[in-house]
């Protein structure tokens, strides 16, 4: 008998052709190589000591941009974070000005706001665990958490993306 996909949806929508191809070429291996994606894109970035309460954050510097992850969280967090910021640069490259920050009170008081936030998690989260790659693991590995070892995720990262965790 078949097993039924985890979850299905449509693949980077609102995304130019160019960087769709960056992003499949590197969505086929286990775990995603966001940093990868990310300077194939042409976007600068580095991990750096940062505010405990401060994930990461993009910048623009002239007519380039760059991301800095906060070298202090954990390498999951890291990679969402990463990928969070990229998909800040991939949908809301006009908002960025000088700088986007990603820290607990930017839901609430930056211009871009709660629903521009969900948008860059949501594209983070198909970045860094595609339904191919769920679905091909699902037929390997015998449960959630190790899925989200496999690919380089927290497992609550994993549960938000398949719906089976509240937020």
């Amino acid at each position: 008998m078949e097993r039924k996909s985890f979850i299905r949806e449509e693949k980077y929508k609102n995304i130019n052709d160019s960087v769709k191809k960056i992003i499949e070429k590197y969505t086929e291996k286990i775990p995603v190589d966001i940093e990868k994606i990310v300077s194939e894109s042409g976007v600068e970035f580095l991990y750096k000591p940062l505010a405990v309460n401060v994930s990461g954050k993009i910048e623009k510097d002239g007519d380039k941009y760059k991301i800095i992850v906060n070298d202090f969280h954990h390498p999951h967090r890291q990679r969402f974070t990463l990928a969070h910021e990229y998909a800040h640069y991939l949908l809301h490259k006009d908002l960025i000005g000088d700088g986007i920050t990603d820290d607990g009170l930017y839901r609430a008081e930056k211009s871009m706001g709660f629903f521009g936030e969900i948008a860059a998690n949501r594209l983070a989260a198909k970045i860094l665990m595609p339904v191919e790659l769920i679905n091909k693991l699902a037929d390997e590995v015998n449960n959630i958490a190790g899925i989200a070892e496999k690919l380089n995720v927290s497992l609550l990262a994993l549960k938000i993306r398949l719906g089976i965790a509240n937020r």
